[in-house]
């Protein structure tokens, strides 16, 4: 299928771009320990450029590493010796074909003391935000005006170093939203107060940046339309400044929306529709006429046809969905759809930066280790080889899917009818029809690649024996994990694999929902729409860590809607016939609540019943994924990928 819209060429002010697809600025933490350019990030931006992205705009860059830090290796470009590391990665960028504008920023009241050496965080005013707890100083207006200087010094820089272009970052609760916001915003001198007081600390950086870097260099600006905060900037307050900004002369709007106390609207879990928030970048595009860049999950190249054909925005972000398959462009061009590997909103790579590791992808083991991965390296046709993987799931999957691309032959067994292990059981609605996408992918490659899917066949040593393999990859994942407390083996106690599969039903019934992660909350939903009376006990997992905070609070606020009676507070004693026994550990005092049924969704344990059998009969067995103990998609994936791309070394080194 050709999409006319998505690779129509577009302007940014005098620049030209070769079709409508961006990247959107995200933080990767792949900068060095001062925030220089390393050779990693330059390879991270290379690969989606070669993806075929039309421009690229680098994540937030620090214009002021004393005070203005988001991150602890955030990219900088406070200093003249900043230019040349920028200026190799404008250049890597540029040799195919994409644009590349930076991001600059400043982080205000969102950044934290530990980012700053102990200092107090600064901002408009002495206003705290919610979600970092620190109340800041508030800026003098020497002060303000030295930040000018420093916000345009960073756009001449820029320039230097051959970018294209530069955003300004007045989006997501950051300094210059601080300034706009009249939540954040209570001064009193000329850079607070009336709307105009407000924007003057944006408006300053705007045409001091004009000055210094000419009418055609462009100048986009990320505006968070609406904050979400009680308050804050509302769209019909976000239309008005972007109003004002294109009177200004800036040549593009970067639309988002939020801040870090409505951080789920700014980076969406799995529980958001795709594209929901392209409704704000259609509005804004109604009352101005500059370019309009609308973002926020969107994953699906006829989904962007339709925005840009409807006129709905001019440029369309792609952001973590170009993280998951940097060639989401370069495919869609050539009508290679299936082969996209679409984000499924997990945010593993927001939980992973966030843990101060470089960013990493569930579904892309090579996202910000290009350098590690940098090319396949494929046996020659005559060495081609048998490998055996059993198991189905994402980790199987992975290391198939990779070992055929290497010119293994490749046998996979699976004793289910299909394949996807854990991610068939997947249930909350609006998750499903993501980790659909997914399934769609892994299914469709292996289809494409001729790999040998053996579905409804349990593996045993003399089948994969058979074959005469030259490595065997065990891939058997995991079986639910049950608590030690008395009661566990009663006959009403279920695992969450028995409702999802659908081996037991229930209407009408008492049941007590145990565990956590979104397939425990999921459970006790569906449960509660089946017309069930649902205690769910909260019994923090290893799954439940991979979840947002604002995200369990969501899910939490859907339970509590469906009369669920949500125990967050309490630990499992014992489970009796006809009830179940909690204790508030602060207190030590227990309470007994009726239950009929008992649903237990802790996570899983490895699963691993042929590697001792397998080893006594062969070298070469490798086990991988759940059946390793590992637990989630991510892990899965990448020790899938690991082990296949290295397989030659490892057989060597045990002793083929």
């Amino acid at each position: 299928m050709y999409y006319q819209n998505i690779f129509k060429e577009g302007k940014i002010g005098s620049l030209t771009l070769k079709n409508r697809i961006v990247m959107p600025p995200m933080g990767t933490n792949l900068a060095g320990f001062e925030g220089e350019v390393t050779d990693q990030l330059i390879a991270y931006y290379e690969e989606r450029a070669k993806g075929g992205t039309g421009l690229i705009i680098v994540e937030f860059t620090c214009i002021d590493y004393e005070y203005g830090k988001g991150f602890v290796r955030q990219v900088r470009l406070d200093d003249d010796r900043c230019v040349p590391g920028m200026f190799r990665l404008a250049n890597a960028v540029h040799k195919y074909g994409a644009k590349i504008f930076i991001q600059i920023h400043h982080a205000g009241r969102q950044s934290n003391s530990t980012l700053i050496n102990g200092k107090q965080i600064v901002a408009p005013s002495s206003v705290p935000s919610a979600a970092v707890g620190e109340v800041p100083r508030e800026l003098t207006t020497a002060e303000v005006k030295v930040l000018v200087n420093k916000f345009v010094q960073a756009a001449v820089r820029v320039k230097q170093s051959g970018f294209d272009g530069v955003e300004v970052h007045g989006a997501h609760g950051y300094l210059i939203n601080q300034f706009l916001s009249p939540e954040a915003n209570l001064r009193t001198d000329e850079y607070g107060g009336s709307f105009e007081n407000r924007m003057r600390f944006l408006e300053e950086i705007i045409l001091g940046i004009r000055g210094k870097c000419g009418e055609d260099f462009p100048v986009t600006v990320r505006l968070s339309v609406d904050e979400f905060v009680e308050g804050g900037i509302d769209l019909n307050l976000g239309k008005e400044i972007a109003q004002y900004l294109e009177n200004l002369g800036i040549d593009g709007l970067h639309v988002s929306c939020g801040t870090y106390d409505s951080s789920d609207t700014l980076i969406e879990s799995p529980l958001f529709e795709q594209g929901w928030r392209v409704y704000l970048a259609e509005e804004i595009k109604k009352v101005v006429n500059i370019p309009v860049i609308t973002v926020g999950s969107i994953r699906e190249p006829q989904f962007v046809e339709n925005i840009l054909a409807e006129g709905k925005a001019d440029f369309v972000a792609i952001g973590r969905g170009l993280i998951a398959d940097p060639e989401w462009a370069k495919k869609t061009k050539e009508g290679r759809e299936a082969e996209i590997r679409k984000c499924i909103n997990c945010l593993h790579c927001i939980h992973s930066v966030n843990r101060n590791l470089h960013v990493r992808c569930s579904l892309n083991a090579g996202a910000g280790r290009e350098l590690e991965f940098q090319e396949l390296k494929c046996i020659p046709a005559a060495e081609s080889r048998q490998v055996v993987v059993v198991g189905g799931g994402p980790g199987g999957i992975e290391a198939a899917r990779v070992l055929k691309l290497k010119g293994y032959n490749v046998t996979l067994f699976e004793k289910d009818n299909k394949l996807g292990g854990q991610l068939n059981l997947v249930d909350e609605p609006t998750y499903k029809k993501k980790m659909a996408w997914h399934l769609d992918y892994i299914r469709n490659e292996m289809n494409r690649l001729n790999v040998d899917v053996r579905l409804n066949t349990e593996a045993t040593v003399q089948d994969i024996l058979a074959l005469n393999p030259y490595a065997v990859l065990l891939a058997t994942g995991g079986v639910p994990c049950l608590p030690h407390v008395e009661g566990i083996d009663l006959g009403h106690v279920y695992t969450y694999e028995d409702i999802k599969l659908q081996v037991r039903g229930f209407t009408n019934q008492k049941i007590t929902v145990i565990g956590s992660g979104l397939s425990c909350h999921g459970i006790a939903r569906r449960l509660a729409e089946a017309g069930n009376q649902v205690t769910y006990l909260e019994i923090l997992t290893k799954a439940s860590r991979r979840i947002g905070q604002d995200t369990r609070l969501r899910l939490h606020h859907k339970l509590k809607r469906l009369n669920v009676d949500v125990i967050t507070t309490h630990q499992l004693v014992k489970i009796l016939p006809e009830s179940v026994v909690v204790e508030d550990p602060a207190t030590g005092k227990q309470a007994e609540i009726e239950s009929k049924n008992v649903i237990v969704a802790m996570g899983i344990v490895a699963y691993n019943p042929l590697e001792k059998a397998l080893k006594n009969e062969m070298d070469n067995v490798f086990v991988l994924g759940d059946a390793l103990g590992y637990g989630s998609l991510g892990e899965a994936t990448r020790d899938g990928f690991e082990k296949a791309y290295v397989l030659e070394s490892i057989v060597t080194n045990t002793g083929e």
